[in-house]
């Protein structure tokens, strides 16, 4: 098993966040693209939509997650919980990068 480290930890979440930015992108472009004059190929895109929009508001979620989390980073406090203050162990934040508590605190 390889060892984790911060930086590592940082690069994976910079490059996720750079990945939910481009498809909020795309979502949006799909989401706002002009619909068809007929009827039932309308009723097919809005459906599309709609299932568009899903993915942005879980793309949003977890971006707004990332973007905490790199503020812990910046802050020093990444690796600890913010429920109870102890070490969150670097293993479980390679699991669950954007994390912010401590095993015991996440499963009460």
């Amino acid at each position: 098993m390889t060892k984790v480290s911060l930086k590592t930890l940082e690069a994976t979440l910079r490059s996720r966040q750079q990945e939910l930015m481009t498809r909020l992108s795309q979502v949006q472009k799909d989401v706002t693209a002009a619909h068809s004059a007929d009827w039932s190929e309308q009723a097919q895109e809005r459906q599309n939509d709609e299932v568009m929009e899903a993915i942005g508001n879980e793309s949003r979620i977890e971006l707004g997650r990332i973007n905490r989390a790199l503020e812990r980073i910046e802050q020093g406090e990444y690796c600890y919980c913010r429920n109870c203050g102890e070490e969150i162990p670097l293993e479980r934040l390679a699991a669950v990068p954007y994390t912010d508590l401590c095993i015991r605190c996440a499963s009460r």
